[in-house]
């Protein structure tokens, strides 16, 4: 099965289609603020529609296969991506994720991160999928290990933050041994809901 065919997850709360130059307008009035934390890669406003290309050409690479995250009503509230796949172990990261402030902290957050998991660990027999953050972005971080995903470690000096700054970037992963513990979990947080 190939790791970046066009594929769309439904959720109760959520679904992930594949990105497309459409979802510009919606997706600009999600991203706000969010641009503002500084620790962040999401893009401002004006910078949305260069972001959804910047996927999309990455996408033609083979490099990166991204989803724009609908609501329950079917509204374009953020983006996610699986990238740095690599099919020979197999193995990939879900990442350059982003949801508009209402979003956050609601079920769909969590159906999200199911139904990728799911996908990676049950349709595409994925060994391990990765997460990576900002040290400094603490709600990712908080976000990351509620799903379940372990700290692997920290890539010091990594990579620039959009201000230039030098980001050490914290690298966690879930392994398909802990995946149906994880899979439970999930599910129930999202029935405790």
């Amino acid at each position: 099965m190939n790791m970046l065919s066009d594929v769309t997850l439904q959720g109760t709360h959520a679904s992930l289609v594949p990105l497309d130059r459409a979802h510009a307008d919606a997706l600009r009035a999600a991203a706000g603020d969010l641009h503002e934390l500084w620790y962040t890669s999401v893009p401002a406003p004006d910078g949305v529609e260069a972001e959804i290309e910047r996927r999309l050409a990455l996408h033609a690479e083979g490099r990166m296969r991204p989803f724009a995250v609908l609501d329950a009503e079917g509204t374009p509230v953020g983006m996610t991506s699986y990238c740095n796949v690599e099919p020979g172990t197999p193995r990939l990261e879900i990442g350059y994720t982003w949801y508009a402030r209402s979003v956050q902290r609601t079920p769909l957050n969590t159906e999200c991160k199911l139904l990728l998991l799911t996908r990676a660990f049950e349709d595409l027999e994925c060994l391990a999928v990765e997460f990576r953050t900002s040290i400094f972005n603490r709600p990712s971080r908080g976000a990351i290990e509620r799903v379940g995903a372990k700290l692997d470690g920290v890539l010091r000096s990594h990579m620039r933050h959009q201000d230039g700054s030098l980001r050490d970037t914290c690298v966690y992963s879930i392994t398909a041994a802990e995946w149906p513990a994880v899979r439970r979990n999930l599910e129930f947080a999202l029935g405790a809901r």
